[in-house]
Parts: C-alpha cells; sequence; structure tokens
C-alpha cells in the first residue's frame, strides 16, 4: 500500500490514456473476396500503428474498429450501421465488393460520417450522393474505378490491333457495372463486341461461355471479376486449347487467380496502381514491415494492401488539419487538404475537391501482368519509370 502510494506521489502511475479516435475497418475477411480484403486491412493496421507511433491524431491514438462484411451486401449494411451507432466511428475505410459498398454507404451518407473507399471501383460509388440531389458528399475513393479501368482495358486491346472482342463479365454489380463501363467506351471507339457472355460467383466451368466466344471469332477477351472465376476463364481457355489474350480487371492480381489458374494464368494483364517493387524508399519500407508484420513472402493482393495503407493516411491527414473528429469538418478537410500525404501508392498533392472525391486518375495506372506467382510490370518503359510517383491530373473542378 505505501509503496502505491509512494508511486502515486511521485507520478509514476501512469495517467489515464486519451480516448482513441474510432475508424472503422470493413472487409471480406472470409469468402472468396478475402484476399483482397485481408491485404487491405492488414495495410491499413500497418498505417495505424506507425501513426499512433508518431504520437495519433490530436494526440489521441488510431483504433481500428473491424468488421468481416462477407462481401455480402445485406452483412454490409448491418455493419455500417453497427459501427456508426454503436461504436461510434469518426470515419471508416474499406468496402472491397461494389455491392457491399452501395448497399452500405448510404448509411455514413445520412450520419454525415466520411466514409473511405479503398478498393472498390464502381463508378457510380462515389457519384450516389452527388450534386444537385444531394449538397454534400461524404464518400471518397483511392481505388481506380471503372470508367478508368474499362478505357485503358480498351484502348490496349485496340493498341494491339485486336479486331474481335469478346467482353466475359461476372454477375455481381461489379462485373455488370464494369461490363457496361467497357461496352459504352467500345461504343465511342465504333466498336461492337462480337460475344458478351456472363458468369456467376463460384461457378468452375466456362466453357459454353468461352466456346460461344471462340465461335464468334474473339481474337481477345476481355474479363470482368475477382480472382477465382477469372483464373477458371484462363484454365478454361487452355482446356480448349484456345490462345487468345486475355485483358482482365485488376483482381486479376489477387493470390487467389494466381494460385487456382497456376501457369494457365501467364501473361494475363490487368490495370495496377501498385506493383510490388522497392524502387522507392517509402515502398521498400512497406513491403518490408508487411512481410516481416504478417510472415509472408509477398502481399495476397498488393493494390489493396497499398491502397488500404494509403487511405488511412488521408483520413489521419484530414483529421489533424480538421482539428476535430466531427464528420463535417473531416469532409471539409478532405476536399481541400493543404499538406501532402505520402503514400505507397503515390504523394497525395490535393486528391479531393468538393466535386471530386476520386484519388486516382488514368495516368497513375499502369498494366501488371502475371509471371511465375507474381505480378510484374507489363511494360518495359513503366518497369523502368518504377521509381518515378505518379501523381494525379489536376481537375478542372
Amino acid at each position: 500500500m505505501g509503496a502505491l502510494l509512494s508511486a502515486t506521489a511521485l507520478g509514476l502511475v501512469p495517467a489515464q490514456a486519451a480516448d482513441p479516435v474510432k475508424i472503422g475497418l470493413t472487409g471480406p475477411y472470409t469468402g472468396g473476396s478475402s484476399s483482397m480484403g485481408v491485404s487491405m486491412r492488414d495495410g491499413a493496421k500497418l498505417a495505424a500503428a506507425e501513426i499512433n507511433k508518431n504520437g495519433g491524431v490530436l494526440g489521441r491514438p488510431i483504433q481500428l474498429i473491424e468488421r468481416d462484411d462477407e462481401a455480402k451486401n445485406e452483412v454490409g449494411a448491418q455493419v455500417a450501421q453497427e459501427l456508426i451507432n454503436k461504436e461510434k466511428v469518426v470515419a471508416t475505410v474499406g468496402f472491397i465488393n461494389t455491392g457491399v459498398a452501395l448497399a452500405a454507404q448510404r448509411f455514413y451518407q445520412e450520419a454525415e460520417i466520411p466514409v473511405f473507399n479503398n478498393v472498390a471501383t464502381g463508378t457510380v460509388i462515389t457519384n450516389q450522393f452527388k450534386e444537385p440531389d444531394y449538397d454534400v458528399n461524404y464518400v471518397f475513393r483511392n481505388s481506380a474505378y471503372d470508367v478508368l479501368q474499362a478505357g485503358m482495358m480498351v484502348d490496349e486491346a485496340l493498341a494491339q490491333n485486336f479486331k474481335k472482342i469478346a467482353i466475359l463479365a461476372d454477375s455481381t454489380n461489379y462485373g455488370q457495372l464494369g461490363r457496361e463501363d467497357i461496352e459504352k467506351y467500345l461504343a465511342t471507339k465504333g466498336v461492337k463486341p462480337v460475344a458478351v457472355e456472363k458468369f456467376n460467383i463460384k461457378d468452375v466451368d466456362m466453357t459454353a461461355q468461352l466456346l460461344k466466344s471462340q465461335q464468334a471469332g474473339a481474337d481477345v477477351i476481355l474479363a470482368y471479376g475477382i480472382g477465382p472465376e477469372l483464373a477458371q476463364v484462363a484454365n478454361g481457355m487452355a482446356k480448349l486449347g484456345w490462345k487468345v489474350p486475355i485483358i482482365a480487371s485488376w483482381p486479376a492480381s489477387m493470390q487467389s487467380f494466381i494460385d487456382i489458374a497456376g501457369t494457365n494464368g501467364n501473361g494475363v494483364i490487368m490495370p495496377q496502381t501498385f506493383i510490388e517493387d522497392k524502387t522507392l524508399p517509402k515502398r521498400a519500407s512497406f513491403l518490408d514491415d508487411y512481410y516481416k508484420t504478417y510472415g509472408v513472402t509477398k502481399i495476397p493482393t498488393p493494390v489493396a494492401g497499398a491502397q488500404g495503407y494509403d487511405s488511412v493516411y488521408l483520413i489521419a491527414a484530414a483529421i489533424k488539419q480538421a482539428g476535430s473528429t466531427n464528420g463535417s469538418k473531416i469532409r471539409e478537410a478532405l476536399e481541400n487538404l493543404n499538406t501532402k500525404v505520402e503514400g505507397v501508392v503515390t504523394t497525395y498533392d490535393h486528391p479531393f475537391t468538393a466535386k471530386d472525391h476520386n484519388a486516382i486518375s488514368r495516368n497513375m495506372v499502369v498494366f501488371g501482368k502475371v509471371q511465375d506467382g507474381k505480378i510484374v510490370y507489363a511494360k518495359p518503359e513503366d518497369a523502368k519509370n518504377a521509381g518515378v510517383v505518379r501523381v494525379k491530373e489536376k481537375s478542372s473542378n
């Protein structure tokens, strides 16, 4: 007792810790989308740990409140309400699946709490609450949205002089919105696809869709889906002995694609905001920390890990600038960030405005290629310029 009193008198008993700043961290940590969700979550946790090591934000530690949305729209909506009403988060980062984002982010909009999509790419995500129907928009994103990806995929196919394009897309909101973006962009080029086919999540036999595409004379496949099913497209083509290039949406970089497709996946290309290389010190530090912390030699889905990491730094910068955890003030700070934020995808310099809530522009995205179990630069010029930080094109808004 005397020792305790002495310790108290000497000020050796720690003062009560400042209340943490609660930030939601939501994604699919189980199921077919889990390699994206886990990579995003683990990248975000690294960022929070670094920020806390350096004093947190506003003198308070960041506490990430993790929830598994299982890639299910209804679970995502429930999680959003729990994080807002029970956990009292000041912001949330996450959303891997477009459908989940569209079902859940309306609760953040209504509560006037910023929500940060760091992986989901459906173009409509950041347009769901835009003017003139809404005065302000609480939805932000630092992933490469689908109109951007669709344009890159089509332009690449046309640049390689392919004439007969087949589109294969999964039946989810993500796949069908992406397919729609591809078709719209093709139309602007005066091109009509020779085949447009759909497949479902967990499908393992793409023979029917591929045969229709083959019989239509397709000389390239544009595929929109996630890792497991995109792998079955590659495997199905191998079974048919049909060799035409696959240009896929970004989730062909998932570990599940690499594992399921094996050597059949070699040569598949896809848009990427981040390639796992150590050219820049910030990226080298991030990758070394990720590998050491989680006991791996590669990130299961590198793009998701990098964007998850960056999103926490962007939210933290906004809270610091706002000097507050008030949702409206954080939103205003995000729209007017006055300090550069060094991430691993890019250095963010005024990434958002009131009218533009997408941090990624097309010039920041490169093509990755599957090569013997890893994602590498598809184009020699991009590999050569790996040490150049690609920054966002200035918006006219």
